[in-house]
């Protein structure tokens, strides 16, 4: 870890200015640069200079140099501002330039950021701090610490090359942690001869050529509150998952109802205030990126490797996620609800509870037929009727847990509707 300071207190001068900016009259602006690096490129943030610009306005320059061995390797630089003195953590949402939209390379980089336009007159004026992390672009993981609950300005973002084992509560309640996705080719569907398939599951190629990061669980109950103040849920337990939301709950019945014309949300919804917070794409995934997410290099009925033994009861299935069969497994929950996240076996890359549970949403409009062609991307048809959802609940027969298992969601929330999201680093 590096510590680079710039100490010298700056008096705002221009009348115009220092109105809006009066707040940050003498801050002291402090540095902390950290970085990470994950298999054996070597990996630093060196060279850092912070510069208010002359005459003193609201703009300030931030110069920086990464260093890599690996020249070619994509490196994502995140900024989490901290008012010190009062320990909050506050938006930096005005970058523009190297690093602020994209993953950079190595060699010197430069940004711009907006002071006045993200903190106004609202920042106190004392000591402020901006961590500046770099990690490559398959670091492992990628962490949001929502503690500051649905008052903050700004919810710190972190990664790490690795996660506790066992995974402890405050990643199911105070912190969301997403898991890297490489980009990749899979078979989307299931072969004709699966046990419990359906005949909207056409088996086809599918390429991903963008790399994600997907919730290692599904989003839960404290998580919700944590963003959006309340708890919709009507089976309650902090690290159960959030369930009785809809679609537009999540990104929102004007903009949000629009994927997949674009990508936006709108700003009282879960998403809007999540992603204005961090400051990252955050979505849900689509259909093709959760069976890939989900599936993580397998090609059988379930993603541990195994396949259905019987279409309602299954042994299997009971390894990998709540289903109607083991509701007494001493697990916990109400018999045909959900439990909590995480409470059986994750698939190779890490994620709990794709199967069964609480349904999971996702992008697409549902279409019955996904076509046998080879594609690559796919977001769905562009306009449709209902939106899809994936991976079965906790009160769904085996055959419906599968990774090709496909539904047609209810237009209203219920106890059976929750969901999962994804970081788009590269964008969607």
């Amino acid at each position: 870890m590096n510590e680079v300071f710039w100490d010298k207190a700056q008096e705002i001068v221009s009348s115009a200015a220092e109105v809006k900016m009066k707040s940050l009259k003498a801050c002291v602006f402090g540095f902390l640069v950290m970085a990470v690096g994950l298999a054996t490129a070597e990996l630093a943030v060196t060279n850092v200079t912070v510069a208010q610009r002359w005459p003193w306005e609201n703009k300030v320059d931030i110069r920086y140099d990464v260093v890599c061995d690996d020249a070619a390797a994509d490196i994502h630089v995140f900024f989490n501002g901290l008012d010190q003195d009062r320990q909050l953590a506050v938006k930096m949402l005005t970058l523009e330039g190297d690093g602020a939209n994209g993953p950079v390379k190595a060699g010197s980089h430069h940004l711009v950021w907006d002071a006045g336009a993200d903190l106004g007159t609202t920042f106190h004026a004392a000591s402020f701090a901006v961590r500046i992390e770099a990690l490559r672009g398959d670091a492992l993981y990628l962490i949001i610490d929502l503690s500051g609950g649905p008052e903050a300005g700004a919810y710190p973002v972190s990664f790490a090359p690795s996660l506790p084992d066992p995974i402890p509560d405050e990643y199911k309640t105070t912190r969301m942690v997403f898991r890297y996705c490489p980009p990749g080719t899979f078979m989307m569907g299931s072969p004709v001869d699966e046990l419990g398939r359906y005949n909207n599951e056409d088996l086809h190629l599918v390429t991903l050529t963008k790399p994600f990061y997907m919730g290692v669980f599904e989003v839960t109950q404290k998580q919700w509150e944590l963003v959006m103040g309340n708890n919709p849920s009507i089976h309650k337990g902090d690290t159960r998952p959030v369930e009785n939301v809809s679609y537009n709950d999540i990104r929102g019945s004007d903009d949000g109802a629009r994927w997949p014309s674009h990508n936006r949300v709108d700003t009282v919804a879960f998403l809007g205030k999540l992603r204005q917070r961090c400051n990252l794409l955050i979505d849900l995934p689509t259909e093709a990126q959760w069976e890939y997410a989900c599936r993580a290099g397998t090609t059988t009925a379930l993603n541990s490797g195994k396949n259905l033994t019987n279409t309602s009861t299954c042994p299997n299935m009971a390894e990998v996620g709540r289903y109607t069969q083991n509701e007494n497994d001493g697990k916990g929950g109400y018999n045909g609800y959900h439990t909590a996240v995480g409470s059986y076996l994750p698939n190779r890359w890490g994620l709990f509870d794709m199967h069964g549970n609480v349904w999971e949403w996702c992008l697409d409009w549902y279409t019955y037929s996904l076509g046998n062609e080879p594609c690559a991307d796919p977001v769905g048809a562009s306009t449709g009727s209902y939106r899809l959802m994936r991976g079965g609940r906790g009160g769904s027969n085996a055959r419906d847990c599968r990774s090709a298992s496909r539904d047609l969601p209810p237009t209203y929330r219920n106890f059976s509707c929750g969901f999962r999201l994804a970081f788009f680093p590269a964008g969607q």
